[in-house]
């Protein structure tokens, strides 16, 4: 795996970041977006920088959002970005105290099975507890053992599984 940076994203990025959206549009999968916020909804990459920015103020943040913090994983050797990953300021909300956690995240799908959302995770882990955090609740599908093996591999300590509209999703605690 190649090295990587966790950068806000900017207008920078506005050509990859279409790119990322159309590739985890094409996938098709059904958590495909997880961390990403509103990318899927969005008409511009202008419109989600702008909301993303919105969602880091407690006095902006939607009422029925809690604040956030987005960042794109950029590879440092081409300047690609390999996913996007999120984190939730505090979990004081019915769906992310329940299954939602502190932390989602998404990799390109070309860019699976390579090691990035474990570090990923790692990286997000550390601004999380910058931010103050001494544990955080992460969750994945009960089928998707990559994530899975992610959250493990950065100390995710099993705690139950939870039933979400027929879905079962496994609950983690990693303490920081």
């Amino acid at each position: 795996m190649n090295e990587i940076l966790l950068i806000k994203p900017t207008m920078d990025y506005a050509n990859d970041i279409q790119k990322f959206r159309q590739e985890l549009l094409d996938n098709n999968d059904t958590d495909s977006f997880a961390g990403c916020y509103n990318l899927r909804e969005c008409l511009s990459v202008k419109e989600w920088i702008k909301t993303i920015e919105m969602m880091e103020n407690d006095e902006l943040c939607p009422k029925d959002r809690v604040p956030s913090n987005i960042y794109i994983a950029v590879r440092i050797s081409d300047n690609k970005i390999v996913g996007v990953i999120d984190f939730r300021h505090h979990i004081n909300h019915p769906i992310l105290s329940e299954w939602g956690g502190h932390i989602g995240y998404s990799v390109r799908p070309s860019e699976r099975k390579k090691g990035y959302a474990k570090e990923m995770l790692r990286q997000n882990l550390q601004n999380c507890k910058n931010y103050g955090l001494d544990k955080v609740m992460i969750t994945c599908d009960i089928d998707n053992i990559a994530s899975e093996k992610a959250i493990i591999a950065n100390g995710g300590i099993f705690e139950k599984d939870i039933y979400v509209e027929g879905n079962i999703m496994k609950r983690y605690w990693i303490k920081l």
